[in-house]
């Protein structure tokens, strides 16, 4: 069963259990909107704490992959998540999300380690590639010790076959069907205790990723947040991407923010294909010399 409890409540519980810390995004009465007067193009104007999303540096962007910048270098280190670790799904009325209790994980970013707080889905997605838009997008989010954040985004798209769906998802599907029984509301949330919850498809490793800086993609919209966007897409259905937008509030169940102006910032590829057939290209060359 759903439990609906006052939104200041729970911000302050989860902020005591530091289950959120500060790099929740979604923390907050909700005073902006996806369409009309409080839509995305004027955020920035809703209030000055969100004046940041009016900045150059803003999140979601399209990806060009032909525009990247190779780096073989960039890595993706020690994704140390927990296998097994308690869970709580909250509906914060514009956004679902998976708060974990205690300590759950770790990656590591140019020598910053920044330990995984908690994870959110946007549907559709927020970043495109090529121009694509994809049917759903899961923001997982880390905070260092110093509060700069870092946010993993996996895209999905839609898929024929029950054995392509993914199966985190999968597992959720009863705590979202407690969730819709009882709406979120501007002034109260629902949470739904998942219990102990493995985290296991989570460190799935990718064998390419784009990386860039960015912001927040709801206000305040804060900037210098270092985005890794996973190159493999994985599948989801349709009854799946329902699921996430059944028990949001009306005008906010197409939750994403238009991509943002580029603004001429750098975009770095790690393709571990490429690199292994650079190596194979290198060592063939020496080996005829």
């Amino acid at each position: 069963m759903a439990s609906k409890i006052p939104l200041s409540v729970v911000a302050i519980s989860l902020f005591i259990g530091l289950a959120l810390a500060t790099v929740d995004e979604e923390v907050g009465t909700i005073d902006f909107g996806y369409s009309g007067k409080n839509g995305p193009s004027y955020w920035g104007r809703v209030k000055p704490a969100y004046s940041a999303c009016s900045g150059k540096n803003q999140s979601p962007i399209n990806i060009i992959q032909k525009n990247t910048v190779l780096n073989q270098n960039m890595q993706l280190h020690s994704k140390e998540y927990k296998a097994v670790v308690n869970a709580t799904l909250i509906n914060w009325g514009h956004i679902i999300a998976l708060h974990y209790s205690g300590h759950v994980g770790w990656m590591e970013i140019n020598g910053t380690k920044y330990t995984f707080k908690q994870m959110h889905w946007h549907s559709p997605s927020e970043h495109l590639i090529d121009g694509r838009r994809y049917a759903a997008e899961l923001h997982l989010v880390h905070e260092a010790e110093d509060h700069s954040t870092a946010v993993i985004a996996i895209l999905y798209r839609y898929g024929n076959s029950p054995a392509e769906f993914d199966p985190f998802l999968a597992k959720l599907g009863q705590a979202f069907q407690k969730l819709s029984k009882e709406k979120s509301d501007k002034e109260h949330v629902t949470q739904v205790n998942v219990g102990m919850f493995n985290t296991n498809p989570l460190t799935q490793n990718s064998r390419k990723y784009f990386r860039y800086v960015g912001s927040f993609t709801t206000p305040p919209c804060t900037e210098n947040v270092i985005w890794t966007v996973l190159g493999r897409v994985r599948f989801i259905s349709k009854k799946q991407v329902e699921a996430l937008r059944a028990p949001l509030m009306p005008g906010y169940k197409d939750n994403a923010r238009p991509n943002q102006l580029f603004n001429g910032r750098q975009i770095e590829l790690h393709d571990e294909l490429e690199r292994r057939i650079t190596n194979l290209q290198i060592k063939k060359k020496r080996t005829n010399n």
